[in-house]
């Protein structure tokens, strides 16, 4: 008799299928490097899916891909360093890829530099929760594309590739988001932002979702600027997510 899989072991499955179906993509210039942390950062993720992924949700989060400051070092979805290391207890051993963006070098959790989207983010559930625990309790935050792309020093968001080499990326990210959704079984699932949204739409169509958005964190918007926590609050109560 075989053991069942739990749902954190499904997830772990789901992204190291992802991380091999993507990491033998290849994408021209005008970029030139591609940062996959399932891969060389998959330490500290396979312990935020087990730790925090092994549960039914109500609330599914889903970013766009990883930040420069995020992810990138981290490992985690917005994966601020702050927030991984001291909230959610999570640090582990990132060993960068060979190849690497010297404009953004991958410091793992020596990263000295704070990534405003995953300090917004995190920010909120931790004022509004308190706890790590009783957060992911009934919520779970992941990414939609694992990669991130850069233009030397630029960052380049999956939405912005040529189509071509879009539609096996997309066609992979919505299998895997599609997956994320069955096992964690969730009543709602937001998109951080306009993007996600769409993608949630296409990858979650038939399955009886509520889906919803909230403003992404992003320095770059000048309403998150104001007052991102508030402003996604509002939403979230619109919404009856919250």
């Amino acid at each position: 008799m075989t053991k069942k899989s739990s749902r954190a072991d499904l997830l772990v499955a789901a992204a190291k299928t992802l991380s091999d179906t993507v990491g033998a993509m290849r994408f021209a210039p005008p970029v030139t490097h591609v940062y996959n942390p399932l891969d060389y950062a998959w330490a500290p993720n396979e312990i935020y899916l087990r730790r925090f992924g092994d549960s039914k949700k109500k609330v599914v989060f889903v970013g766009m891909n990883p930040g420069p400051f995020g992810m990138v070092q981290t490992g985690v979805p917005f994966g601020e360093i702050n927030a991984v290391r001291e909230w959610m207890g999570i640090e582990a051993n990132v060993i960068g890829p060979a190849e690497q963006n010297p404009k953004r070098p991958i410091e793992g959790f020596n990263v000295q530099r704070s990534e405003v989207s995953g300090r917004r983010l995190w920010g909120l559930f931790q004022q509004r929760f308190g706890t790590a625990e009783a957060f992911f309790a009934d919520h779970f935050v992941a990414n939609y594309c694992p990669l991130a792309f850069f233009d030397e020093g630029r960052n380049v968001t999956p939405d912005k590739l040529p189509a071509t080499e879009q539609q096996p990326l997309l066609a992979a990210c919505d299998a895997h988001l599609r997956t994320l959704i069955e096992v964690l079984e969730p009543e709602w699932v937001i998109g951080v932002g306009a993007w996600a949204e769409q993608r949630i739409a296409i990858a979650g169509e038939g399955l009886g979702l509520r889906i919803g958005r909230v403003l992404h964190p992003s320095p770059a918007s000048p309403i998150a600027n104001r007052d991102w926590a508030g402003a996604a609050t509002k939403q979230l109560e619109a919404l009856g997510v919250w």
